[in-house]
């Protein structure tokens, strides 16, 4: 994946985490509980961090080995997507049972930053002696 993709995801993730905390702090209160409100916010904050992980990501892609970075984005991505998705999802649909693929988001971000750590370890840095 392209560095300039990376931060054009990025930037789009973290306007929607913008525009889902809005929504969350203003259109969701009335009409879920507080227990629902906070399980919106873990998956707000989730994918805001993991978003400027990906700019951070991006920042470094120069030195990092090619190949662990790519996967590494993936995974974040993958996070993103089934960790917070399914926590919107559960929350504005109820169903309790998309809970259960949560965690599948959690391992994938964890790995993401795993496969971070080994780009960064097999990559390009300059020595200082």
């Amino acid at each position: 994946m392209k560095t300039r993709t990376i931060v054009i995801a990025a930037s789009l993730l973290l306007m929607l985490g913008v525009g889902t905390g809005a929504f969350g702090a203003h259109g969701l209160r009335a009409h879920v509980g507080p227990n629902m409100l906070a399980v919106w916010q873990t998956a707000v904050l989730y994918q805001m961090f993991h978003a400027l992980g990906l700019l951070g990501l991006a920042a470094l892609r120069p030195r990092l080995h090619g190949k662990l970075a790519s996967a590494a984005v993936v995974f974040l991505l993958l996070g993103i997507l089934i960790f917070s998705g399914s926590l919107y999802t559960l929350v504005l649909s109820g169903i309790r049972m998309v809970g259960a693929i949560t965690p599948i988001g959690g391992v994938s971000f964890m790995i993401g930053w795993l496969l971070l750590a080994l780009a960064a370890a097999r990559g390009q840095w300059d020595t200082v002696s």
